[in-house]
């Protein structure tokens, strides 16, 4: 599997656990529903109510990623390993880039108190888990797609029709003996 398909299977189990960890972060932070509520409102994360539709094409897009790994498995190609070091420094990175964004988008100004707020630290710390947990999906997904592809290939088709002994065909050996007679009993070795 060509190293960038891979990727196709890595980002959308990456952003999948990234944004489990950020909702459970301000679920801990902010257990109260109404008062959780209020605090996405005023740190500029509106946009949640899309997030649904990102998380499908996302899935969409590791779906892909996965077909084209059974179709490279069945036709004998190598499937490549997801890359675990993505998984340990994508999603801190990117929860950190979001929560800058989020709050940068919503004042108009730079949000560098963002790293300052109640969840950012809860948040960063949840990124590791769910990369784990999304690692360890994405890979066994992977497994599965190669196994898939490996059942679905079709088997080699032979090389010949004539047997083959000791290097040298059947025919060829009852010419070297001295056999001409394509039928009747088999010829003495030795003649």
């Amino acid at each position: 599997m060509r190293r960038r398909l891979t990727w196709l299977v890595a980002l959308p189990a990456i952003l999948a656990g990234s944004q489990a960890a950020h909702a459970l972060a301000y679920r801990l932070v902010f257990p109260q529903a109404s008062l959780r509520l209020h605090v996405l409102a005023e740190t500029g994360h509106g946009y949640l109510a899309q997030l649904p539709l990102a998380l499908g094409a996302a899935g969409a897009v590791g779906l892909v990623g996965l077909a084209t790994a059974v179709l490279d498995a069945a036709h004998g190609r190598r499937v490549r390993e997801l890359p675990p070091v993505a998984f340990a420094f994508l999603p801190p990175l990117a929860f950190a880039v979001q929560e800058l964004l989020e709050l940068s988008l919503h004042t108009g100004t730079l949000g560098w108190r963002a790293v300052a707020a109640p969840t950012f630290l809860p948040g960063l710390a949840l990124q590791l888990p769910f990369a784990a947990l999304a690692y360890v999906a994405a890979r066994l997904l992977l497994r599965v797609a190669v196994r898939l592809g490996r059942a679905l290939a079709v088997p080699p088709r032979l090389q010949s029709t004539a047997l083959f002994f000791e290097g040298r065909s059947l025919l060829e050996s009852r010419f070297h003996t001295g056999c001409r007679s394509p039928r009747g009993p088999p010829c003495a070795v030795g003649i």
